[in-house]
């Protein structure tokens, strides 16, 4: 078989990284420890902050050949920046009024350096997959042909179980050509016996072909399908964009809809599975593992995209989960927020307030151990300003997160 080669092209080993254990949330208090000495221990579900080339290769002692479904959605070689709209109550049809924050670069010096960029990741996730696993690689009409060379090279051609399109609809600017509204999805397995749960995404047969089957015996040739059943969706595949308008949208950029995530996460994996996303963005992949019983880690580079994911699994009240860092995370010892601890809660009295804040009941100075949080509602209503805290309360330690990004904690003594 043909391969693809580059100026720069080679295998590297990075050196792992040290990974700190910076948070253990527990959503609503929910598996809230009673003794704090047992406050510590990291869920099985993470999230982690940093360099994915560095962390992966970090996961390798732990979860080589461990891992049942991975689903990336990385940079596609637009050399772009990429911002995410952080404030509230906007008129979504005057983008020049948009409050905005610096989310993402996609920016590369060639295209060299961006294929040894993913050249380096997919060979770690290979290594990750366990033998029934399956990884499904989104891009678009910027990198995807390359990235199919790529994924032949370390998989093997034979592996490649679909080229999925995404279609979607959408508002263009191009006037030379077709309007590019598709994304391609390539599926690769780690060997013959992968995962495959064809009966949990059946989808409904086309009423022309109901009627058609109900008015002809000879329709289908004598084959007559289980029409209540349903049938196994093709690899074309539609559903909307998380758009201004979408009751799901955080206002991160590129986010991709829980639809699209549900049909990858029921087809490929089962309850209990370990589902890995290394570029996770705005969350939506641990989101639905989470919501399916499945065990998720999920790894981005930037803070934003870490507490965006973070707050959607909060609101959901997933199951505890942990933050690890590859380096410890600036936060800051003054807060521009006041709280007042009175009797079996904590207030914020501060006039004004942040995107998000939650406490420690039990703070040791080390691990932030999440009891409770107040993230501000996604579409509307106002943020919560009292938190409760549970019958034993040692030193209690309050983060606030700003719409802009920026951490900073306070300790009630």
């Amino acid at each position: 078989m043909p391969s693809l080669h580059w100026n720069g092209k080679q295998r590297r080993d990075p050196q792992p990284a040290r990974l700190t254990l910076d948070s253990v949330i527990h959503p609503g208090g929910l598996g809230y420890p009673q003794e704090a000495g047992d406050l510590v221990e990291s869920p099985s579900n993470r999230l982690y902050l940093g360099d994915n080339f560095v962390l992966m290769s970090s996961l390798l002692d732990e979860y080589e050949g461990k891992i049942d479904l991975i689903y990336v959605d990385p940079p596609f070689f637009t050399n772009r920046k990429f911002t995410a709209r952080i404030g509230r109550g906007e008129d979504s049809r005057k983008p020049a009024e948009w409050q905005l924050a610096e989310s993402y670069g996609d920016s590369w010096n060639n295209l060299d350096e961006y294929i040894q960029f993913l050249y380096d990741r997919l060979e770690l996730m290979h290594r990750l997959l366990s033998p029934r696993g399956t990884l499904y690689l989104h891009l678009d009409w910027h990198a995807s042909a390359y990235a199919r060379l790529l994924l032949d090279e370390i998989f093997g051609p034979e592996r490649l179980l679909n080229e999925i399109v995404w279609t979607y609809h959408g508002p263009s600017p191009i006037r030379s050509a077709f309007n590019r509204k598709h994304d391609t999805i390539l599926s690769y397995t780690k060997s013959d016996a992968y995962t495959f749960n064809a009966d949990a995404v059946r989808v409904p047969y086309d009423q022309t072909t109901v009627k058609t089957f109900a008015s002809s015996l000879k329709a289908g040739f004598g084959k007559v399908p289980d029409l209540e059943r349903g049938k196994v969706p093709e690899d074309w595949w539609y559903f909307p964009v998380v758009a201004r308008l979408h009751n799901e949208r955080t206002g991160y950029p590129t986010q991709k809809p829980e639809a699209l995530l549900t049909r990858i996460v029921l087809a490929s994996s089962n309850p209990g599975d370990l589902v890995a996303d290394f570029f996770c963005g705005s969350g939506t992949t641990p989101l639905v593992a989470a919501r399916h019983g499945r065990r998720f880690l999920a790894c981005d580079a930037t803070f934003r995209a870490i507490h965006t994911a973070k707050t959607r699994l909060v609101r959901q009240q997933a199951q505890p989960f942990a933050l690890w860092a590859d380096k410890e995370q600036p936060v800051g010892d003054t807060s521009p927020f006041n709280f007042q601890r009175v009797d079996r809660q904590v207030t914020l009295c501060s006039e004004n307030a942040p995107a998000y804040w939650e406490l420690d009941p039990h703070w040791d100075g080390l691990t932030f151990k999440s009891f409770a949080q107040a993230p501000l509602p996604l579409r509307s209503g106002d943020l919560l300003r009292s938190l409760p805290l549970p019958p034993r309360v040692g030193r209690v330690c309050i983060r606030v997160v700003t719409a802009e990004g920026q951490q900073s904690q306070i300790v009630l003594e």
